[in-house]
């Protein structure tokens, strides 16, 4: 019988971590940004507890992350520590040790429950460079007052077909100008389920219904990330019930 690796020390305590992914840093795959954020821990000397087996690796869990080449300013992940730290120091080692656009914003301790359960809905605003504003609210109307829009979008399992308009919480329209160009700007509130709706989707929705030409490469910036208040459709902060515990 093989011999048993020795099993790792429980945890002592648990960060909880909102960073931003910004620039061309977007582009980062959620692979790569795991991979840079463990070769960060390393170089901040952060004591990570580690999995038991026989290939023990840092205690990192992420939630909700953000599709690759989108922006964000609320994606979130979670570190298992073998010793206490302040979260302070956490968060400046951290952000030291991270390439700039993938920038830590708020560190800490965990009081436990689940952060993936609380991450209920995205507010997500999208930049559309030379769409007239008019052309968009149109498009915009249209969407809403349909009650079912099927797009496409090919996953590990194949092409696969679904229903857009169910996770939309919101979804508005106005003007706006970015490095001197005129764009739309659409502001949607999209809730987490499955199958997970991406601000793409709504953009192939606008699309289908109503002929909408996003033009080349939008910008989906993800703005909020965590529980959905179903009185007002807003998205809240995630981080709270650790924050008035502390």
């Amino acid at each position: 019988m093989p011999e048993q690796p020795p099993q790792q020390a429980p945890p002592v305590q648990r960060l909880r971590i909102r960073y931003a992914k910004r620039g061309r840093l977007r582009f980062t795959s959620h692979r790569d940004f795991s991979r840079a954020f463990e070769r960060a821990v390393f170089r901040a000397r952060i004591p990570m507890a580690y999995s038991s087996g026989f290939n023990p690796h840092p205690r990192i869990s992420y939630a909700g992350a953000a599709p690759t080449g989108s922006a964000s300013e609320a994606e979130y992940l979670e570190i298992a520590l073998a010793e206490e730290v302040d979260p302070a120091g956490v968060h400046t080692a951290l952000d030291e040790a991270l390439p700039d656009g993938l920038d830590v914003l708020e560190v800490v301790t965990s009081r436990g429950g689940s952060l993936a359960d609380r991450l209920e809905a995205s507010h997500w605003r999208l930049t559309l460079k030379d769409v007239p504003a008019e052309t968009a609210g149109s498009a915009v109307v249209a969407f809403l007052a349909t009650d079912e829009v099927m797009v496409e979008r090919m996953t590990k399992k194949g092409l696969r077909t679904f229903n857009c308009r169910e996770a939309v919480v919101s979804l508005t329209s106005h003007a706006d100008e970015v490095s001197g160009t005129k764009c739309a700007i659409l502001d949607v509130v999209l809730r987490h389920g499955q199958p997970s709706v991406r601000p793409d989707d709504i953009l192939a929705g606008l699309r289908e219904v109503a002929g909408l030409d996003a033009g080349v490469a939008p910008l989906h910036e993800r703005q909020a990330q965590g529980p959905l208040d179903p009185r007002t459709g807003t998205v809240g902060d995630p981080l709270v019930p650790d924050r008035d515990a502390g």
